[in-house]
């Protein structure tokens, strides 16, 4: 089994250490966010607004399922800011399927106003609503390192 870090932990219980902070996150989801919107933007340039901005939906909804889930727990805003996505308890990846409801989990955190993004800044785990939902937590990668990118 792959050595995943742990801040300190054994690997099969919570893991400890530091988690990353909300100006982190913040500017790891405006990378992805401008990023998507460039790749939505040609999209919806080429085929229409309709077919463009449905085929954005589903690009942005595999590009968070496969790289948060994958073993890394990266996107590549994540991965510019030094972070990333692991189980919360045990550190290892989360998996496309748990990345999937991290994915939902975001539109519901953004629904009341970003309350669901802002939960971290009071939550003494540092986790939003859709870190919550996914068991996750979001964490730099100084304490929990990547072995692989995507891995």
């Amino acid at each position: 089994m792959a050595d995943y870090g742990t801040g300190g932990g054994s690997g099969t219980t919570a893991p400890g250490g530091t988690r990353a902070g909300f100006g982190s996150r913040l500017v790891a989801a405006l990378i992805d966010g401008i990023l998507l919107g460039i790749v939505g933007a040609v999209l919806r340039g080429i085929l229409g607004f309709g077919v463009g901005a449905a085929l954005q939906l589903l690009v942005g909804l595999g590009y968070y399922v496969y790289l948060e889930g994958s073993p890394s727990g990266q996107t590549l805003g994540k991965r510019a800011m030094s972070i990333r996505v692991v189980d919360a308890a045990g550190a290892g990846p989360i998996g496309p399927a748990r990345a999937l409801v991290r994915y939902i989990g975001r539109i519901i955190s953004a629904i009341p106003c970003l309350l669901g993004y802002f939960w971290m800044l009071w939550d003494p785990q540092k986790q939003t609503w859709h870190d919550k939902m996914a068991t996750s937590l979001v964490v730099p990668t100084a304490d929990f390192p990547v072995t692989a990118w995507p891995g």
